[in-house]
């Protein structure tokens, strides 16, 4: 009995309890951040700020918790680099700067140009940021885009989580750029969203798209800009494409059938021959019509096949777009070419590295698209249109 009292008594001591810890209440929570070109050499960080609102003290009238403040603040200070503009901006703050919840990393186009790798290495060398936060390029001054009040969503950093997690463009966080940019290829995309002026209202909201294309890097700096059609290619391209509507124009039908791939894979085959680089890109998708304009009945096995042949020649439209502005324009392997390479041709590629940047806007590339059309929509012929007794299709 005195043996366990002792061993209790030795392990109250080991005990340490919540000594270290720190209130939520001592934090100033960060849930987006900027960095814009300031001078010569010198950075602008914009942090975006959670502004804690009181629990209870609702009036009359006024529901509990309710309040007309808002619910984040910008603060801004000037730096050689993140680390000392930070200590500028913590100065301004009552709280302990908290990295821990920013979810949106925002880059100016300006700074963009001139790289960003040693502004990344403070975010994932810091113990805080989250490497699964998103990167986003903004065209103009990244910190225009900290101050546009989302119409559905609580705050900027929220309404670009939201847009990444729908997969309507390329969702990059910080690991993926990191990867990106240790790959064989070392070409890095990123998405391009509109200046923050252009959205300050909601009519200028509901007026313009916040995502706007992709942003592309070569080696840390960028290049050059994809639209927001050529970004769509550059996903079936990395085999990324998730959320898509294809809308092709069938002159047979005398309109628009649109398509939504339910399923897509892309592989890319590499091939050297005498000398001669060249690529197959391998494409299997399958997808449902959800809207039919034209007179076509889409339960005829012809009609489907003409779907089928435009869908072809959209997706491949699309990528010869994207390839153009990477091979000719940018020089920048986005598709990540030089990795296929790498694993088929080993010796070769080892051989070929060095001058890389001079092979890669020579490839030949290839591009086999095989789509399938397996659900037609509920209905046989186009809405509003009658059969061969003359009645109303239903």
């Amino acid at each position: 009995m005195r043996g366990v009292v002792l061993v209790l008594l030795v392990s109250c001591t080991l005990l340490g309890g919540c000594w270290d810890r720190t209130e939520v209440n001592d934090l100033a929570i960060i849930t987006a951040a900027a960095v814009d070109k300031a001078g010569k050499d010198e950075i602008d960080l914009s942090i975006q700020v959670f502004i804690p609102k009181e629990v209870g003290g609702g009036g009359l009238g006024v529901p509990t918790g309710s309040s007309t403040r808002e619910l984040t603040t910008v603060l801004s200070g000037k730096g050689i680099n993140i680390a000392d503009a930070m200590s500028k901006v913590q100065a301004k703050l009552s709280r302990k700067v908290f990295w821990g919840h920013c979810k949106i990393y925002l880059f100016g186009e300006e700074i963009a140009r001139e790289g960003i790798a040693d502004h990344i290495d403070f975010l994932v060398r810091h113990p805080e940021p989250r490497n699964r936060a998103y990167l986003y390029i903004s065209k103009g001054k990244a910190v225009e885009t900290l101050g546009i009040e989302s119409v559905l969503e609580r705050s900027t950093a929220e309404a670009l989580r939201e847009y990444a997690s729908l997969h309507i463009g390329m969702p990059v966080t910080l690991i993926d750029f990191r990867n990106m940019l240790k790959s064989e290829a070392q070409a890095v995309a990123i998405p391009y969203i509109q200046e923050g002026n252009k959205l300050k209202d909601k009519e200028q909201i509901q007026k313009n798209t916040p995502l706007l294309g992709t942003a592309i890097f070569k080696q840390d700096k960028l290049a050059g800009v994809l639209t927001s059609k050529a970004t769509r290619g550059l996903l079936w391209l990395r085999n990324e494409i998730t959320r898509a509507s294809i809308s092709v124009n069938l002159p047979e039908g005398q309109g628009l059938v649109s398509v939504v791939p339910i399923r897509a894979t892309t592989k890319l085959i590499p091939h050297i021959a005498n000398g001669k680089w060249s690529i197959l890109v391998k494409i299997d998708t399958e997808g449902d019509i959800v809207e039919n304009a034209t007179k076509l009945n889409m339960m005829e096995p012809s009609s489907i096949a003409l779907v089928q042949k435009s869908v072809n020649d959209e997706i491949k439209s699309r990528i010869r777009l994207a390839l153009f502005h990477l091979q000719k324009e940018f020089d920048a392997d986005a598709g990540n070419f030089a990795a296929a390479f790498h694993r088929k041709y080993p010796q070769e590629w080892e051989q070929a590295k060095p001058m890389w940047d001079a092979l890669y806007p020579q490839i030949d590339v290839n591009i086999q698209v095989q789509a399938a059309v397996r659900r037609p929509g509920l209905i046989s012929r186009p809405a509003g249109s009658t059969d061969e007794h003359g009645k109303a299709e239903k």
